[in-house]
């Protein structure tokens, strides 16, 4: 057997590199605020093994590697001269701990520890909060694919249940002449009492309840069972209805996951599974702000991410930059409201670009407009005039201003079929508000400070969800709920940017925040 000498004390730090990223998780990791995370333990019994301050940094170096399993992590701690050397003589962690502290200790305080990397990096001028690009991707959650529950059938199911439920009551008034309303609604505190009025004639009867094969139960009993079944199912479908949160779908597995279209399931049919809708906000190549939401549009995700960034960042963005799919009224109207420059691609732009666009005279892009008469002028030269102002409530609540006109006279008209499909005269809706913020955004975007901010966003952005998923192979949550996930891909994010200022570093490139287009550059 061969033998090994033990030399003590070992020194770990003369096996790793000067430059090695490791060093620099430590160095930027120190100059962060704990005092909060701190504060959160108990000054009473004994220390925890390991500090706060030691297991963050561990955590971090550990997403910064590709390294999400807590017991993966443990394994690392142990064997790994780079975590040992970040242990710094502390104890290695077990993964019970590590778990333990991921998705209980750091979930409250993680993104205050996020912005001050983030505030880090603007001391040193990686970021000058003027030009933030945004844009989301779905992660699958860590839920049952076969876990759903919809809210058409729940909606459905609950509508049945209801029904035979008011039958039953109309049986019971008619039989003990009671008068409970089966206008409404059934409430369960309706089906106490009735239950309550069943029991008081089972005693006064003194009728004995009866179970099991070749029992005949008595009219009463079989009321009281169907009643208590309808009260078990209703509660079950009462709390479905506060889970969904005006989403149509949820996993049981995990309530904060929606079902949503995956691009790369491995099923290749773009199935519905579990998951979350993740957006980003990067600048000069780093994530400053992290968004977890449960909505499947990126639509309704803009507003309360820029809310967030906002308490979060020391300072507000000056231009906001974003594909089409965040394109609305009340994200234009937002923006102006917060003096951000909107450079939001309208929805229409790739398709206005073609010949066949023009094409269309059914559309309002292709109409004359008279601004003194407050007209639009059709193919056929016919005026469709202002008739009345209607109100659009969104998803979100918003409101916006429709105004509605009519064609004077459809009839005998050639173009009819092209133009509209209706019986009557051609009618046309127009959002006034939202025409001019989408001409505002389309003046912004085709600029030449558009057309590059454009660039950096499908580089930036776009390439920091490839890193993640592709490099860093981050494609499905290992914790579950909201909370809980939102702490896993902070920590992400913090590996991310780390890597990404020690690769600034290495080549050079500190201070550059944009990529010039190759016309620029030529």
């Amino acid at each position: 057997m061969r033998k090994y000498q033990l030399f003590l004390p070992i020194n770990t730090e003369i096996f790793i590199p000067e430059d090695d990223s490791v060093r620099l998780l430590d160095e930027i990791l120190d100059q962060l605020d704990y005092s909060q995370l701190y504060n959160s333990y108990s000054r009473l019994g004994r220390n925890p093994s390991i500090t706060p301050k030691t297991l963050f940094k561990v955590l971090v170096y550990a997403y910064m590697n590709n390294i999400y399993s807590t017991r993966m992590i443990e394994k690392a701690c142990k064997r790994d001269i780079n975590f040992i050397w970040l242990l710094a003589g502390e104890k290695a962690p077990d993964h019970n701990n590590i778990a333990r502290f991921r998705t209980g200790r750091l979930a409250p305080f993680v993104e205050n520890l996020f912005s001050q990397l983030v505030a880090i990096l603007g001391e040193k001028g990686e970021i000058a909060y003027k030009n933030l690009f945004i844009d989301g991707t779905k992660l699958e959650a860590n839920a049952n694919k076969y876990s759903f529950v919809w809210r058409k059938t729940t909606e459905k199911n609950e509508a049945k249940l209801q029904e035979n439920l008011k039958n039953l009551i109309c049986e019971i008034n008619e039989q003990y002449q009671a008068s409970y309303e089966v206008d409404n609604k059934i409430s369960l505190e309706t089906v106490d009492e009735i239950i309550h009025l069943l029991e008081n004639h089972k005693n006064l009867m003194r009728i004995e309840f009866v179970y099991g094969k070749g029992k005949r139960k008595n009219p009463i009993q079989r009321q009281i069972e169907k009643l208590i079944e309808f009260k078990y199912r209703q509660q079950k479908y009462n709390e479905h209805n506060e889970l969904f949160q005006g989403r149509n779908s949820y996993s049981k597995t995990d309530t904060d996951a929606t079902f949503m279209h995956m691009k790369d399931d491995h099923m290749r049919n773009s199935q519905l599974k579990p998951g979350y809708n993740v957006q980003i906000g990067v600048e000069g190549e780093y994530i400053v702000g992290v968004g977890i939401f449960s909505d499947r549009s990126d639509q309704l995700t803009l507003k309360p991410f820029l809310e967030n960034l906002k308490q979060q960042l020391p300072m507000k963005y000056e231009n906001i930059i974003a594909d089409a799919g965040y394109e609305s009224e009340e994200n234009y109207n937002y923006l102006e409201t917060e003096t951000q420059n909107s450079f939001i691609k309208p929805s229409n732009y790739e398709i206005s670009r073609k010949g066949s666009f023009k094409k269309k005279i059914n559309l309002r892009e292709n109409m004359k407009y008279d601004a003194d008469m407050d007209e639009y002028i059709c193919h056929n030269d016919k005026r469709l005039k202002y008739i009345s102002d209607t109100k659009r409530k969104s998803k979100s609540g918003y409101e916006s201003k429709i105004k509605i006109y009519e064609c004077e006279s459809c009839e005998q008209c050639s173009f009819k079929e092209k133009c509209t499909k209706a019986k009557g005269n051609r009618k046309l809706s127009v959002a006034e508000d939202f025409i001019k913020y989408r001409d505002k955004s389309l003046k912004n975007i085709i600029s030449e400070e558009g057309i590059k901010l454009r660039i950096n966003r499908s580089i930036q952005v776009e390439g920091a969800f490839g890193v993640l998923k592709e490099d860093y192979a981050f494609r499905r949550f290992f914790t579950r709920g909201k909370a809980n996930v939102k702490v896993e891909f902070i920590l992400l994010s913090l590996g991310f940017n780390l890597n990404k200022l020690h690769k600034k570093i290495i080549n050079n490139r500190l201070g550059i925040s944009m990529f010039e287009s190759k016309a620029q550059a030529a």
